[in-house]
């Protein structure tokens, strides 16, 4: 299975999907033109790495900003991360120290998602 690695831009985050080390990270910010079309291909492959997990599967997520229609997808990336079956998932939520906005948004996440979270709190991303 490949990996996806996409370098960021202003406007996409950083996408680091390992399959080989059940690693899945989004970093920087997530205010795409088409939110939808950028994050199809991220669905599809969860899909595929669900066919065959690693026993552990860690996720970070690591955003600094997104937008409303990024948030739709990223609850999309969590709910297609819920069928991977017969791995241990967490999902690492990164926000900056005084990022209460940030800290809400994986709370919110949290309640609605069957998978661990981590809060971290960092100083800065």
């Amino acid at each position: 299975m490949e990996n996806i690695n996409i370098e960021g831009t202003p406007k996409t985050p950083t996408v680091k999907f390992d399959a080989g080390g059940g690693r899945l990270e989004l970093s920087g910010r997530s205010i795409p033109e088409n939110s939808i079309e950028f994050y199809k291909p991220l669905l599809d492959w969860i899909e595929s790495y669900g066919g065959s997990p690693q026993g552990k599967t860690e996720v970070d997520i690591k955003l600094e900003y997104f937008n409303t229609s990024s948030s739709k997808c990223i609850l999309d990336v969590f709910k297609k991360l819920e069928g991977v079956g017969s791995t241990d998932m967490t999902i690492n939520w990164y926000y900056e120290e005084d990022d209460e906005d940030m800290l809400e948004a994986g709370e919110d996440y949290q309640a609605i998602i069957n998978i661990p979270f981590k809060m971290i709190e960092v100083e800065e991303m």
